[in-house]
Formats: C-alpha cells, sequence, structure tokens
C-alpha cells in the first residue's frame, strides 16, 4: 500500500499522478473523516491557485464531496493561508485548497484544513488514505435530497484582504517596493492590499494565464525581482511563490532576504516588545548557523525540527512559541494565522522597515549567512525509497561530515513535495563544502540513480 499524503497534501502530476478519479476519492473520503462526527449537513470550502488543471480538480473534489452529501462553497482563485483564515470565518466544516505552491505548472496538489484552520495531523491523513485504498466500500453515497449543493462565494477575496490590513496593523506610507506575485493566488490580494496600506507599488507577474504560474518569477526565481528592484530604484522587492503561503524579498541593492533573515528581524522585534513566548523561535534543520549564532546573541532560543512547515507548526503549538518557519520563506505567525501566510509576513516585514526609518539592506545585514551548497538530484518514489535503506551512503556522508572538522555540516534529505534527493552542506570554506556536497552527489548517482 503507497502513501498518498506527503508533507503538504496529496500532489503530483495534474492528470496523470493526480488524476480527476483520485481527486473525487479524496472529497468522498475527507468529508466522511472529518464530518463522522458531525449532526449538520456538512460544508466544505475549496479555494484554488491559477493552474489551469485547477478548474478540473475542483469539479471532480466537489463532485466527490457532494456525493456523499457535504455542500461545498467554492471561493475561487485565493492564497492558501485565506482558506485556512476563512474556514474559521465562515465556520465551515473543512477548506480544501487545490495547489502545488512553487511547483511548475503541470503539478498540482490538494491540501486539507480542519475546521480550526489547521493542516490536518498524520492519523487523520491516514484514515482517509484507508477509504480511498478500500475503494470507499465503507462510504454511504448520498441520494435525492441527501446529495450536495455546489455555490459560489463572492465575500472571500475581500474578507481576507480586511484580515490582513487588520492584522499588519500599519501603515507603508513612503515606501516604493516592487510586488512579484509569481502569476499565482496572490496576483489580485496584492494590488489591492499593498496599496491600500499605503506603499506605493510596481507588480511582476501578476498576470496570471493558467500556465505561466511559477515560470521564471515569484519567489523560486529571484533574479528578475532583484534586476527590477535595482534598476527601477525601488526600497525593496518581496516575492510570493504561487499559493501565497511563503515570502522572500529582496533589498534595495538586489541582495536575498530568506526566511531566516525575516524570522531574525521579526522575532527580534516580538521579543523587544514582549511578544516573543518563551523567547524562542521554531526552525527547520535547514536553518543556516550563522542564524543559529546570531540568535543566540539576542537571547533567542531556537528549536529545530524536520523540513516540512507542518512539522515546525506542531512544534510550536506544542511549546505555545509564537513564530516559526522556514528558510524557503514559510513564515508562521500564530499570534495572527495557523499557517505560513505570505502577504501577512510581508507586510509585517515592511512594517518594520517604514517604522525603522532605514534601507532593506541595513535589515539584510543583521547577520553574516554561512556558505551553504545545495544539490538537488531528480530522483522517483523507489530511488527515494532505496536511498534511506543504503547504509553504505549513510556511512560515506557520515565521513564527509567528519571532514568539515566541526566547522560546517551536512543535510542529505528526501523531498516530500518534489521527486528530489536534496544534498546541502554549509560551512565556512566555500571550497571545501562546494566539493563536499560533488562527492556526496556523484556517489548517490551512482548507487541510487544508477547514472555513470
Amino acid at each position: 500500500m503507497g502513501k498518498l499524503f506527503g508533507t503538504d497534501g496529496v500532489r503530483g502530476v495534474a492528470g496523470e499522478d493526480l488524476s480527476c478519479e483520485l481527486a473525487m476519492q479524496i472529497g468522498r473520503s475527507a468529508a466522511a473523516v472529518l464530518t463522522a462526527h458531525t449532526s449538520h449537513r456538512p460544508r466544505i470550502l475549496i479555494g484554488k491557485d491559477t493552474r489551469i488543471s485547477g478548474d478540473m480538480l475542483e469539479s471532480a473534489l466537489a463532485a466527490g464531496l457532494c456525493s456523499v452529501g457535504a455542500d461545498v462553497e467554492l471561493l475561487g482563485v485565493i492564497p492558501t493561508p485565506a482558506v485556512a483564515y476563512l474556514v474559521r470565518r465562515y465556520e465551515a466544516d473543512a477548506g480544501i485548497v487545490i495547489s502545488a505552491s512553487h511547483n511548475p505548472v503541470e503539478f498540482n496538489g490538494i491540501k486539507i484544513f480542519s475546521n480550526d484552520g489547521y493542516k490536518l495531523p498524520d492519523e487523520v491523513e491516514e484514515e482517509i488514505e484507508q477509504h480511498i485504498f478500500d475503494g470507499g466500500k465503507n462510504l454511504t453515497l448520498a441520494t435525492g435530497g441527501d446529495v450536495g449543493r455546489i455555490v459560489s462565494r463572492t465575500d472571500a477575496l475581500p474578507d481576507y484582504i480586511d484580515y490582513l490590513a487588520e492584522h499588519i496593523g500599519g501603515s507603508l506610507a513612503g515606501l516604493n517596493i516592487a510586488v512579484d506575485c509569481a502569476n499565482g493566488a496572490s496576483s489580485a490580494v496584492a494590488k489591492a492590499l499593498f496599496p491600500r496600506l499605503g506603499a506605493q507599488c510596481r507588480f511582476l507577474g501578476a498576470e496570471p494565464d493558467g500556465c505561466n504560474i511559477n515560470d521564471g518569477c515569484g519567489s523560486t526565481h529571484l533574479d528578475k525581482l532583484a534586476k527590477f528592484v535595482v534598476e527601477g530604484g525601488f526600497d525593496c522587492g518581496i516575492a510570493f511563490d504561487g499559493d501565497a503561503d511563503r515570502c522572500l524579498a529582496v533589498d534595495e541593492k538586489g541582495a536575498e532576504l530568506d526566511g531566516d533573515k525575516i524570522i531574525a528581524l521579526l522575532a527580534c522585534d516580538m521579543k523587544e516588545r514582549g511578544r516573543l513566548e518563551g523567547d524562542t523561535a521554531v526552525v527547520t534543520v535547514m536553518s543556516n548557523l550563522g542564524f543559529m549564532q546570531y540568535m543566540e546573541r539576542q537571547g533567542i532560543r531556537t528549536a529545530r525540527t524536520a523540513v516540512g512547515d507542518r512539522y515546525v507548526l506542531e512544534e510550536m503549538r506544542a511549546g505555545g512559541y509564537a513564530i516559526g518557519g522556514e528558510q524557503s520563506g514559510h513564515v508562521i505567525l500564530l499570534h495572527h494565522s495557523t499557517t505560513g501566510d505570505g502577504e501577512l509576513t510581508a507586510g509585517k516585514l515592511l512594517r518594520l522597515l517604514a517604522a525603522r526609518g532605514c534601507r532593506m539592506s541595513e535589515l539584510n545585514a543583521v547577520y553574516e549567512k554561512f556558505p551553504q551548497v545545495m544539490l538537488n538530484l531528480e530522483a522517483n518514489a523507489a530511488q527515494k525509497a532505496a536511498y534511506r535503506e543504503d547504509e553504505y551512503i549513510a556511512g560515506f556522508i557520515e565521513s564527509q561530515q567528519q571532514n568539515l572538522m566541526g566547522m560546517g555540516r551536512v543535510l542529505v534529505r528526501v523531498s516530500g513535495t518534489e521527486p528530489k534527493i536534496r544534498v546541502m552542506v554549509e560551512g565556512k570554506d566555500p571550497e571545501a563544502i562546494a566539493a563536499s556536497a560533488e562527492r556526496i552527489a556523484e556517489m548517490i548517482r551512482r548507487r541510487i540513480l544508477k547514472e555513470e
């Protein structure tokens, strides 16, 4: 028996790995599991990003939900964190997002939020999977007047924009910014939000056509934004991914502010204002050593988790912490949101910039990053499994760690959202870490990927 849910829902090539049939089964099974103990007719929200396969999967999901008696409310194109917020505001039983986040257009995904706005725990996902693998034989299909209805809501975007404006909580007047929306779900929101807060804005990647999401733009392709900011004399640039649950930035010189930098800046500001519970920020094992050392100097403890914003959130909730996130730009601000929200994060960062009255490059200089080398190796599911079981490679990786002699670290992991094995080596000597990363990658290519 396989496993459908990864670290961020079900994801794959739309129409192939993620077929209409599977989407319908997920709809049926999710509705049955999430509403098993309700005594009312369940209501499920569906939002999606801009990729062309969204309509197809939305129709299949909605059909599956209605077939077991759930009513469906379509939110249209809207960021992932909006669904997490609106499922609580509208008192729905669950919210579903159709998105593959930062992935190319051929991919799509399905992620589910429960009625409290949080992503589903592993055991609930496993229960949904069990129904799917059983062919739905234990599900009761609705007939007659019990079949669910489908309606489209027109208030979702305005309600979400109002929420963001309120929780960002300050003026951005005086800032001249460039915003890259990745031709994704943030396009309409960002155009309304940041000018409303007083910023002067120019927008890139804000003309989605169904096929151009994340295509050379957004948080995974910062070069275009950096060039635009420098040549246009902007104060900074902000970049989102396809579903706007992550945010990265560039300063006026075009230099990147990654998730570590953003978390460090916001956490220190929260500490100054007495809003950093436990004086702790939660990050993943990918966070830079420079970040870790800086936070220690500021008297802020860092709790580290496995890669994936769901694991960050679990640690935050368990410890009662207020901020956490990933180097990739997922930042969770638990005072305001139940999941990573790129536009909320951007607003908080920009508000800090406006309040300090300095240049973004001054904020970006908060600490010096250790050099990192990242190599991504294409690997299918079988190759990922073979990597996990290969003790020789595990020993080889440990030897590379020892070779760094305490001046760096090695992290090799299987991606939970893409068909890749990721090799990361970090340390003070750029040549040494580059050579180490390539040696590890070459070993994986020979033993696992069977490349000569």
